[in-house]
């Protein structure tokens, strides 16, 4: 099967860079639990990367998996309990709704080179 990727950005919610900072720090103490939760998901690779503009804080990720569908999916109804502390912060912090988290955020690619 083919590999999937996806790049995205979803805004952090004005007043809630702090708590996605220490949403952070807690997921980097608790390293097994988030990388066993990328494996049920059948993730590959993720990378979440902070960028600040005058327009707001934004966190622009990058997902890869054989089923990105699938993976989603699961983040939006694992019962394990680090996918649901970590599915209530994603709410909390992005203004997402628990619908939106079952499939990719929305995306259209506009450009996909390689050198």
């Amino acid at each position: 099967m083919t590999m999937q990727n996806l790049t995205s950005a979803a805004p952090i919610v004005p007043g809630k860079l702090d708590d996605w900072r220490r949403f952070n720090d807690e997921m980097h103490a608790r390293w097994e639990e988030p990388t066993a939760s990328r494996h049920e998901m059948g993730l590959t690779q993720e990378v979440a990367t902070l960028m600040q503009t005058p327009g707001g804080d934004f966190v622009c990720l990058y997902h890869e998996a054989e089923d990105l569908a699938g993976a989603f999916t699961v983040l939006a109804t694992s019962g394990s309990p680090y996918l649901v502390w970590s599915r209530g912060n994603l709410i909390a912090f992005h203004g997402l709704t628990p619908e939106m988290l079952e499939g990719p955020l929305t995306a259209e690619v506009k450009v996909d080179c390689a050198a």
